[in-house]
């Protein structure tokens, strides 16, 4: 029997009724477009908050891969829920949302998992993880066919990063697209989480992974997907492939309108 991970964040992230998804992601992108292409993006950095929070900022994202082809996309999102050793590579056939499946591409999926200590097939991370999820609906507006290869980093320590970015090298072509999911800084004021999510946008735009996770490190920084940022600026600059751009960045007070507490997000391409 084939076995479809089903939607867990529908109805809570965003519409779970087809029609008004449909039209949400459509207002979105209609009002995010910054009218300028970047050639060969092999790369995205997309936040994974409910779409009233961060929809807008993510679209940036994705309207830079609009009607483009890629055969697969690989999204890497940290684990929110469930804490695990290494990095789940969902095991079934594929992730249901309310436009239908999303296949998963066995055999990209076994390979990035062949041979290694720390990267495994399996369920874990993935049942009531929304950061894979909430990227799906986008791509399945934007790109016309794809298949995917969704992960869930369970520990994001430096051995899992360097592990995930080398085996994720070794599959990347042109036909392939790799998403981060990830969201900034949580819970300080706006004025705090400013400088705070500045740091990311700056060692982004200066393609410095390294500067990123040492900043995460010594907390001069946050964010959650972290490890999935830095693995996936990683594995794409051992291609030779590291240019990279902030689109957006913005935080949950634009639609809250509270200030006192907010949570950062951040889109970003990466292009050749």
């Amino acid at each position: 029997m084939k076995q479809f991970r089903q939607p867990y964040a529908a109805g809570y992230f965003y519409p779970g009724e087809k029609d008004k998804l449909r039209e949400q992601l459509d207002w979105l992108l209609r009002n995010s477009n910054m009218n300028k292409s970047f050639d060969n993006i092999t790369g995205l950095i997309a936040p994974h908050a409910g779409y009233i929070y961060s929809g807008k900022t993510a679209s940036f994202a994705y309207n830079t891969i609009k009607n483009r082809n890629y055969r697969t996309v690989i999204i890497i999102s940290p684990s929110h829920k469930e804490y695990f050793s290494g990095v789940s590579i969902y095991d079934g056939d594929g992730y249901i949302t309310p436009f239908g499946t999303v296949n998963i591409n066995k055999d990209l999926s076994n390979r990035l998992a062949e041979g290694s200590n720390y990267i495994f097939l399996g369920s874990e991370g993935h049942g009531q993880e929304h950061g894979v999820e909430v990227q799906l609906p986008f791509l399945q507006v934007v790109l016309e066919d794809f298949s995917m290869v969704p992960i869930v980093m369970g520990d994001q320590s430096k051995i899992y990063i360097d592990e995930l970015s080398n085996n994720i090298s070794n599959i990347l072509d042109e036909e392939t697209l790799i998403i981060a999911s990830s969201d900034l800084s949580h819970f300080y004021s706006r004025n705090i989480a400013q400088g705070l999510d500045s740091v990311v946008e700056k060692r982004i735009n200066n393609y410095d992974y390294d500067g990123l996770y040492t900043d995460l490190e010594h907390k001069r920084c946050e964010a959650c997907g972290g490890g999935p940022i830095i693995a996936m600026m990683k594995a794409i600059d051992i291609k030779n492939k590291n240019k990279s751009i902030v689109l957006s960045r913005s935080d949950s007070g634009d639609t809250t309108r509270n200030i006192d507490e907010v949570v950062g997000y951040l889109s970003a391409a990466i292009y050749n």
